[in-house]
């Protein structure tokens, strides 16, 4: 009975912690289908009688905004580019900090987990001021080259490689594969959790960066989804409907990635993250 009781409380508490979670995002679905008159008198209630819902918002979205589909195909170049570019240049980092020995490398390191401590916004300036230099301003490569390596993915594609059996790597180098070889087609398909853990983390942070993007861009067309809809609120007009229903369309590509690589972010995040 025991057992029982405490899978019971088990489960109970794993469905409130899921509740908490779920419940933002659908309070936010269930606003962007009300008008703003009920919005501005009521706030995020759960009011879900049908007349009380519309689909007007989301077409304000395409309508009224102007540039709404160039902010979301923005915003879906830099996830499509930056990800996978972040996912293997800083796997490799983090792979070679981990297996090989050279000169340099716990000081590399050390760098590492210091730029990991340092405040992005201390950073805004000087990589503003090269940027600008280089002629990148209002460019893709502007907004994706200063963060196209994540100290943070090359800290836990360390821990994890770290991890791995260096009975590969023997086998590997006994056969006569090259160090390339021996990374793109036996190590690689071993870190399938690393990856799919990083990638979700590195597509989030991507598609929700604000700082940079509303730094580097300066055209209304060339603006990423989180600052095209900030830029929808004015000193003098506040359009919630229309931020509430841009706002929910933007969950849809994370959610897509999150189901594609679910299966190994959990194993990722366990494993990757207690290895030495």
């Amino acid at each position: 009975m025991s057992r029982k009781a405490g899978k019971f409380f088990s489960y109970l508490f794993v469905a409130c912690m899921a509740f908490l979670a779920l419940f933002p995002i659908f309070a936010l679905l269930l606003a962007s289908f009300k008008p703003s008159t009920e919005l501005l008198q009521y706030g995020l209630n759960l009011n879900l009688q049908p007349d009380k819902l519309t689909l007007n918002n989301y077409i304000s979205i395409f309508t009224s905004s102007g540039n709404y589909l160039s902010w979301y195909k923005n915003s879906i170049i830099v996830l499509l580019i930056a990800t996978p570019c972040s996912l293997l240049l800083s796997s490799m980092v983090g792979y070679a900090l981990a297996v090989y020995q050279f000169r340099g490398k716990k000081v590399i390191f050390l760098l590492v987990i210091l730029i990991l401590i340092i405040p992005v916004e201390i950073l805004l300036l000087p990589l503003y001021q090269l940027i600008s230099s280089l002629s990148l301003m209002n460019s893709f490569g502007g907004l994706i080259l200063p963060f196209l390596v994540s100290p943070l993915a090359v800290f836990f594609f360390r821990q994890y490689a770290a991890g791995l059996p260096s009975a590969l790597l023997d086998a590997a180098r006994i056969d006569g594969c090259m160090e390339y070889r021996i990374f793109f087609q036996i190590m690689m398909p071993v870190m399938l959790p690393a990856y799919g853990a990083m990638a979700v983390l590195l597509a989030m942070n991507n598609w929700n960066s604000f700082i940079w993007p509303l730094i580097v861009m300066q055209s209304n067309a060339s603006f990423t989804l989180p600052v095209g809809i900030a830029s929808l609120n004015s000193p003098y007009s506040t359009n919630y409907e229309i931020m509430l229903s841009g706002s929910a369309l933007t969950v849809i590509p994370i959610v897509i990635i999150f189901f594609f690589f679910q299966k190994y972010f959990i194993a990722g995040l366990t494993s990757g993250s207690v290895k030495e």
